[in-house]
């Protein structure tokens, strides 16, 4: 009897046993399938301090988006970037990075995106919707944006409206034309004008990364360092987004070049 009571113990034991493992197990595997929504996908910026954030703003698509370790946000301004860490049970922290320094009109909306993704500690998803949460109270909403088509939506010609790098202001360095690029998808090949000459290349893309090929020019004299900028920033891109009518060339993530469909 005593040798029985024994052995139906140690099943109990066992039994209980397994379901523990079995329950941290799910655990684990729920939150890396929530850590993988999160990460593979582009988000837009719907609610932020409690206000209901327009579709656009000063004509761009508000956004969040991740790569490996590190996030990408617009508020319809400028870019903001940095390292993200997730850890399990939800939790994330954005660290401080850099962003562009252009002035827009509609600067509150940015103001209180950064403010808030720095404060959060954790996230939660609901459907199509993202939550950034401090302390348990949401800071920020997101519903997902549907990826864009790859290079499928890189077809036609751009009109640049913002370079980084140069003190210059963007209208001093292309005070009579604006740059433009075309993306002919058949022959993977670009063509366009640097503002003051033709050029053509080739390009090469990999899901949303790409690189341009030497670019060849007429040799037309040019005033200013508006062409030279320009071709030299084109050389450093290594990927894009595109948002609706808007083209982002972004260097690591750094957002270097902004154009509007034509």
């Amino acid at each position: 009897m005593k040798f029985n009571q024994i052995l139906i113990m140690a099943t109990l034991i066992l039994g209980l046993s397994s379901c523990s493992i079995y329950k941290k197990n799910t655990n684990k595997e729920t939150s890396t399938t929530e850590t993988m929504q999160l990460k593979g996908n582009k988000w837009q910026l719907i609610e932020v301090d409690g206000k209901t954030v327009p579709a656009q703003v000063n004509g761009r698509v508000p956004f969040l988006q991740f790569e490996d370790n590190r996030y990408a946000a617009n508020a319809g301004c400028n870019t903001l970037g940095g390292v993200v860490n997730i850890s399990g049970k939800n939790k994330i922290k954005f660290e401080q990075g850099i962003s562009t320094m252009m002035a827009c009109p509609e600067f509150d909306i940015e103001q209180s995106l950064s403010k808030a993704i720095i404060a959060v500690d954790s996230y939660t998803i609901a459907g199509e919707i993202l939550s950034l949460n401090k302390s348990g109270k949401t800071l920020a909403k997101f519903s997902l944006i549907k990826p864009e088509k790859g290079e499928q939506a890189l077809s036609g010609t751009w009109e640049l409206d913002y370079i980084s790098g140069p003190r210059i202001a963007f209208q001093g360095l292309y005070p009579n034309e604006k740059p433009s690029i075309t993306f002919d998808l058949s022959t993977k090949k670009v063509s366009g004008n640097s503002s003051c000459n033709n050029y053509n290349g080739t390009f090469k893309t990999e899901n949303n990364h790409i690189s341009f090929g030497p670019l060849a020019s007429t040799k037309m004299a040019c005033e200013g360092s508006g062409e030279s900028v320009y071709f030299s920033t084109l050389g450093k891109i290594t990927s894009f987004d595109v948002n609706g009518t808007t083209l982002t060339l972004i260097m690591g993530d750094i957002a270097m070049m902004r154009f509007q469909k034509k």
